[in-house]
């Protein structure tokens, strides 16, 4: 199974599955929630076998495909995938099922063409897809500025209050992003011998100014799609008003490309300069880690609070990645999953939270676990998911960035510290505001909040509780996978974890 072309078969299986939905008939909306679910679910089968021929000792990039695109310029079709790029596909592979069966009735409230809605969501998975198969430069950014497109589209057309003005800020956000990276690309592509092939361009010699210069290209862009502090702006707007299906995809699988990117094309491309850059990095993770939970505390609406807790979790992402330590490298992807899996369980649930009270606001709540209480534990595990609790799979994540980075960097490991925290005062907060407490009277007067998850939402949040509590518990799977190509990345720029000095220290204590 190893020659068979996973990766441009899993890019573009769910875009025809996209035209299939999109042109069947507008008055049987059932048969394309049914026709979506299926193709998603025929994706996630095949990202599970690829993940079972995945050898975690072979090369580092495995299921290689190349087909010639534009010839003259050195374009090529060219797919491959590490263990960080195979863990972030089958996140979308699991992801995307359950956010289609999560928003089965999401269109239809928005009065929107249902088949359309559905179709967004697969082209969306096309491109996700894409954007982490991708083995050649300009292809990944073909694929990084094609993303908007549907996410654009689901925000403005399906979201909540404000959809266009948040449609239009994150599009504009982004796309600026995109022009510094194509500046970048360019430059590379002159630099690098006119080619866009990964494996080719890692070779390169470049100069200091030039590689610095050509760094800060990829890494704006980056910066805005994570997002990473000053940057974030965006975030708060497009996740308060985008359906929470789409929210769940925007903040654990688009807000990734960000993270991922800076690993596989700053590092290993401009290796000095990602040194050189690493102190301004650290200290960017590091405020938004507490200006963000800062922000989340004084929040009013669930889905904006929740995306404030998503920057600060990028922050320590990103302090993870700019330690240079495996340990602290393996955390921060294991933390780009992780956060995928519980901040999209967070999302789902604040949704159908919302969909029963028709309102976002945490004032218009209160004692709703009285009425709810299955409903009010799912959201009660998910943001202690969210906080990291131990035996939840984020506290590994956590752990690992910060015993990593603590080793070589303790100011920034210790003020990290201090989200964790902030984490649970937001959290908890939330939690006890919405669900616990004085059953708010109003609430009676909603039908909505006489309704407890039913059968289809069960099957929604059953499978990223098992997962979340099984990574929690056993991650070496994913770690098996991820070790690896964190290892060939800081072989890339010339880093090595620090020696143990504990021997030392013991024998300057004796004498």
């Amino acid at each position: 199974m190893s020659n068979f072309p996973f990766l441009s078969v899993l890019t573009v299986a769910p875009l025809v599955g996209a035209l299939v939905v999109a042109f069947l008939p507008r008055h049987r909306p059932e048969l394309a929630k049914q026709v979506a679910f299926v193709w998603s679910l025929l994706v996630l089968v095949l990202s599970v076998v690829m993940w079972v021929s995945f050898k975690a000792g072979g090369d580092r990039f495995q299921f290689r495909e190349s087909y010639s695109w534009i010839p003259n310029w050195g374009v090529s079709f060219t797919f491959a995938a590490d263990g960080i790029a195979l863990v972030m596909l089958m996140l979308i592979a699991v992801l995307v099922p359950l956010v289609i069966l999560a928003s089965w009735h999401d269109a239809e409230s928005s009065k929107r063409s249902v088949p359309v809605y559905f179709a967004l969501l697969l082209v969306l998975e096309c491109t996700m897809i894409g954007v982490f198969a991708a083995a050649d430069v300009f292809l990944f950014y073909v694929f990084f500025e094609v993303m908007l497109v549907p996410m654009y589209f689901l925000i403005g057309s399906y979201g909540g209050h404000q959809r266009q003005y948040a449609a239009v800020k994150f599009f504009l956000y982004s796309l600026v992003g995109g022009l510094f990276m194509l500046a970048a690309v360019i430059g590379l592509w002159v630099v690098g011998g006119k080619t866009f092939d990964w494996q080719a361009l890692s070779q390169v010699d470049i100069s200091t100014g030039t590689e610095r210069w050509l760094f800060l290209g990829f890494f704006l862009a980056f910066a805005i799609k994570a997002p990473f502090f000053p940057f974030h702006t965006w975030l708060p707007d497009a996740g308060g008003a985008a359906p929470a299906g789409a929210a769940a995809l925007l903040v654990g699988v688009l807000d990734k490309v960000g993270t991922f990117g800076i690993l596989r094309y700053c590092l290993p491309l401009f290796p000095e300069a990602s040194k050189w850059f690493a102190p301004w990095a650290l200290a960017l993770g590091v405020i938004g880690i507490v200006y963000a939970a800062l922000l989340a505390v004084g929040q009013n609406d669930l889905k904006r609070l929740v995306s404030y807790t998503s920057i600060a979790h990028f922050g320590f992402i990103g302090v993870g990645i700019f330690a240079f330590t495996t340990q602290a490298g393996t955390g921060a992807v294991l933390y780009m999953l992780n956060h995928g899996l519980a901040t999209g369980l967070l999302f789902l649930v604040v949704g159908m939270l919302i969909s029963r009270r028709g309102s976002a606001l945490i004032s218009d709540f209160g004692g709703a676990g009285k009425l709810v209480p299955v409903l009010a534990g799912v959201l009660f595990f998910a943001g202690l998911a969210s906080l990291a609790l131990p035996g939840t799979a984020p506290f590994i994540s956590e752990f690992l960035v910060l015993i990593g980075t603590f080793t070589v960097n303790k100011p920034v490991a210790v003020i990290a510290t201090l989200g964790i925290i902030l984490a649970a005062a937001y959290v908890l907060w939330m939690v006890q505001r919405t669900t616990q407490g004085t059953l708010n009277p109003a609430l009676t007067e909603v039908d909505g909040m006489r309704r407890d998850l039913n059968l289809r939402e069960k099957v929604v949040v059953a499978p990223l509780i098992a997962l979340i509590v099984l990574l929690g518990f056993f991650p070496k799977p994913v770690t098996d996978v991820i070790n690896p190509a964190v290892q060939a990345t800081m072989d890339d720029i010339g880093r090595t974890d620090p020696a143990p000095s504990v021997g030392g220290t013991v024998q300057e204590a004796a004498k």
